[in-house]
């Protein structure tokens, strides 16, 4: 069995002409210049790429990035997805601004590993290389860089190649590997067509998986294919993993309809977004301040996008500072929170820094309430970051999808997330993939009980409240999640359930003596009618009842269900039907079955009431109509 390959990317970063190409060219023999114009000009425009294999079962993929700073937009599409960063230096220039910038944008990413290659020895004497040093030393003071290996080389001879090798392997081994449990993301750098097959996408596979035959789509475009075929490292596979470079054979889409920028992503996975919440960092070499609603772009994954800034501490951030800011997007971006991004000014174009994306669905809080949830989610703890994604949703709770594609940990740990804070009571499963926070049930079940001691402060009289009345009073929540507290509320003794019906358990139903003498006639005007009863109207005025009472003092009859409707205005007293009901049963078992006239004859009664019954009794599931005849039911 072939042991499973470990597959670190590592991206060129330096200035333009300091031999970054030639270098990758002299370590792997790949040229990364394709373009036309790149052979013709000597330079490096947009990305290149290349590969290491080690015996070891390591492949090194090697992301080169052009050095002119016209080109560093393009640059900032390939560094997105690297592991290890290579500066490259020349020796017989030393730093240069592309340097500078290409090692801060490294560092505005959280890139933690990497290692400077001073290339060109062979055109530099020792003691100007011994200076460089120096410099490279003070460059790179207070960085991820500081302390990392310096590795003298010459593309022209191959000194120091082996060496390079050997430590570029060294620190491979450190990268731990990326999280094939999150959600599966490439972000794309190069589209092309290949003749006889299609249209192929490229980019390092940022996390999870994908595998031949897989249903993808294209975010934020809502573009489905199939994964005719997949590539890593120039071979065939039939599954990528998280951190290697991908090439993707997608089925039944045209070149023209896809970008750089563009996401692959399982269909359905992941959202497009037009604001998100962010912590900024300006570089401290800025050249100025950032002020409240300037214009940025906004380089994220290997997309740019325009944006402008609401700073949400204050009305600009100096350079070296830090604070929280929400992007407003001219464009769709499809990221995760947890990812890295960088900001250059609008005009001129320079980088002024960066950040992390903190919530790409911000909820509407007020700024201290949304500070307070900004904090919880730059802390990062898991557990806590969950959780406050829960308590924002609100009464209406959020499924597991839609919470999984809202933080960075991937569907199988956020499950295992929710179920310990369900465990401690924090989170409340309306199901197994909907959740709701532990403050949203108390609110609901605040607003329950508070609706119902309103509906019996004014109407005393009545035996509970509609279930659905309740429901749309309690924040309209969504039926299941209503469901759920309401049966916890019953199960507690707070509120009693009464088929369509609710009230606190602490309700009391008190008729004074003269409501009661009222409620008393009026149901004996029903109970000694028996099967030929009076209209409301007609029972209210017999009763002496008028004016809103009546209503009440009616309903409460029916809802004790001394009262039984029949038919639209047309009530029965509930010991009437039994004795209704057990005559027609007696008959139908007598003559096997019935017409109208034969209950008329029965009961002494007109068509009106009849025929009434009769459909009663059907609804009942008593009887059986057949033609016009009734029979028993099942008899």
């Amino acid at each position: 069995m072939s042991a499973v390959r470990r597959h670190v990317v590592v991206g060129t970063a330096g200035h333009i002409d300091h031999g970054k190409t030639s270098l990758v060219k002299a370590l792997t023999g790949t040229d990364t210049d394709r373009l036309p114009e790149e052979k013709a000009r000597g330079i490096t425009i947009d990305l290149g790429f290349a590969f290491l294999e080690e015996p070891d079962g390591l492949t090194i993929e090697i992301v080169d990035v052009p050095g002119h700073e016209r080109f560093v937009k393009n640059m900032l599409a390939g560094v997105g997805g690297i592991d290890l960063a290579m500066l490259v230096i020349a020796a017989d220039e030393s730093v240069m601004p592309q340097t500078r910038e290409h090692l801060a944008i490294c560092s505005l990413l959280h890139i933690r590993t990497g290692l400077v290659v001073l290339t060109k020895i062979d055109a530099a004497e020792s003691d100007w290389i011994e200076l460089v040093r120096d410099d490279v030393a003070t460059l790179v003071r207070g960085t991820f860089l500081e302390g990392a290996p310096v590795v003298p080389v010459s593309a022209k001879t191959g000194a120091g190649l082996d060496t390079l090798r050997a430590t570029l392997a060294d620190l491979a081994a450190t990268v731990p590997p990326r999280s094939v449990d999150q959600l599966a993301r490439l972000p794309i750098d190069r589209v092309f067509t290949i003749k006889g097959f299609g249209t192929v996408v490229t980019g390092t596979l940022a996390a999870g998986a994908l595998g031949v035959d897989d249903r993808v789509e294209v975010f934020p475009r809502g573009l489905v294919a199939k994964v005719r075929g997949l590539q890593a490292h120039g071979h065939a596979v039939e599954r990528a993993v998280a951190g290697q470079r991908t090439a993707i054979n997608l089925q039944g889409l045209e070149r023209a309809a896809v970008e750089r920028g563009d996401v692959i992503g399982h269909a359905g996975t992941l959202s497009a977004v037009m604001l998100v919440d962010v912590v900024l960092e300006m570089l401290a070499d800025a050249p100025r301040a950032l002020k409240n609603r300037d214009r940025v772009r906004l380089h994220a994954g290997t997309s740019e996008i325009m944006a402008r800034v609401l700073l949400l501490e204050g009305t600009e951030l100096a350079p070296g500072g830090r604070g929280f800011a929400r992007l407003r997007l001219e464009a769709p971006l499809v990221a995760l929170a947890g990812d890295r991004f960088v900001v250059r000014s609008y005009s001129p174009i320079v980088t002024i820094g960066g950040g992390t994306l903190l919530d790409t669905d911000p909820p509407r809080l007020k700024r201290p309430a949304r500070l307070a949830h900004l904090r919880i989610l730059e802390a990062g703890a898991p557990e806590a970051v969950v959780e406050e994604h829960v308590r924002g949703a609100g009464v209406v709770g959020i499924r597991l999808p839609a919470l999984v594609a809202r933080v960075p940990f991937g569907p199988a740990r956020t499950r295992s997330l929710l179920d310990a804070l369900a465990a401690s009571g924090r989170v409340m499963a309306v199901d197994r993939d909907w959740s709701l926070h532990a403050d949203a049930v108390a609110r609901l079940r605040e607003l329950i009980t508070s609706a119902l001691a309103q509906f019996h402060r004014t109407q005393p009289l009545r035996g509970g409240m509609s279930r659905e009345e309740l429901r749309v009073r309690a924040a309209n929540a969504d039926e299941r999640v209503f469901a759920h507290v309401l049966a916890a509320l019953d199960g507690e003794g707070v509120v009693r359930v009464d088929r369509d019906k609710v009230r606190l358990a602490s309700h009391e139903l008190r008729l004074s003596p003269v409501q009661k003498t009222a409620v008393d006639r009026l149901e004996q005007a029903f109970r000694e009618a028996a099967a030929a009863p009076p209209s409301p109207e007609e029972a209210l005025g017999r009763a002496g009842l008028s004016g809103d009472e009546q209503h009440e003092l009616f309903q409460l009859l029916l809802e004790s269900r001394r009262l039984v409707r029949v038919k639209e205005s047309l009530f029965f007293h509930a010991d009437a039907l039994e004795v209704i009901q057990d005559k027609l049963v007696a008959l139908l078992r007598e003559r096997k079955e019935i017409g109208p006239g034969d209950i008329k004859d029965l009961l002494g009664i007109s068509r009106k009431f009849a025929i009434p019954l009769l459909e009663y009794f059907d609804a009942r599931r008593v009887t059986t109509r057949v033609g016009e005849r009734r029979v028993l039911r099942g008899g």
